[in-house]
């Protein structure tokens, strides 16, 4: 007799398990473009603040290259502005990751950012973390270069659906509400 056209294969859990060894039963790993469009969000935020304080001068010096060649004043003006956002850009991932475990945007995105056992950072580790994400700040190759190569990386199973800061770091964005619920807690 011939083989049934439909056979049925029992699923070994969900996508994170399957890629991440000790991940937790029913953890999901967040979308690359939720991540995408949360960094973007937050990188907005921390811009238009900083165009407040600034009296709204800001993204004229950040942005105004020109600045440079006519020397003095106006080249310190153009590098203080580039400290401030490399400083607040630190500053807002570190302190936002440890006080709620993710930044403002990911959090209204439910994503969390946890080890790949679906465990909550420590405050150690967000530091490192938001040094590591200065990357795509960098003017030009930044969000070009770097930050697309770890949208593909963030949509690739070879790369466990994991950035470079992910690897580097060795977390996982996942979705909050499939985290386990001692994690879930931690998370404000």
């Amino acid at each position: 007799m011939a083989e049934e056209a439909v056979s049925i294969h029992q699923g070994h859990g969900t996508l994170a398990q399957s890629i991440i060894a000790n991940a937790p039963d029913g953890m999901l790993i967040a979308p690359a473009w939720k991540r995408a469009v949360a960094y973007v969000f937050d990188i907005i935020f921390i811009s238009l603040i900083l165009e407040v304080l600034s009296g709204f001068n800001f993204s004229q010096g950040i942005s105004s290259y020109s600045l440079v060649l006519e020397g003095g004043k106006s080249a310190a003006f153009y590098f203080v502005n580039w400290f401030l956002f490399i400083s607040a850009n630190y500053l807002y991932f570190k302190y936002t990751g440890k006080t709620m475990g993710r930044s403002l945007a990911q959090r209204s995105l439910r994503i969390a950012i946890v080890h790949d056992n679906g465990s909550a950072l420590d405050d150690h580790h967000w530091g490192p973390r938001a040094f590591s994400k200065l990357i795509y700040i960098l003017p030009l190759i930044g969000a070009l270069w770097f930050g697309f190569r770890d949208l593909i990386r963030a949509q690739s199973k070879n790369a466990e659906y994991r950035t470079s800061i992910d690897i580097k770091n060795h977390t996982v964005a996942a979705v909050d509400w499939s985290l386990p619920s001692e994690t879930r807690l931690k998370l404000h």
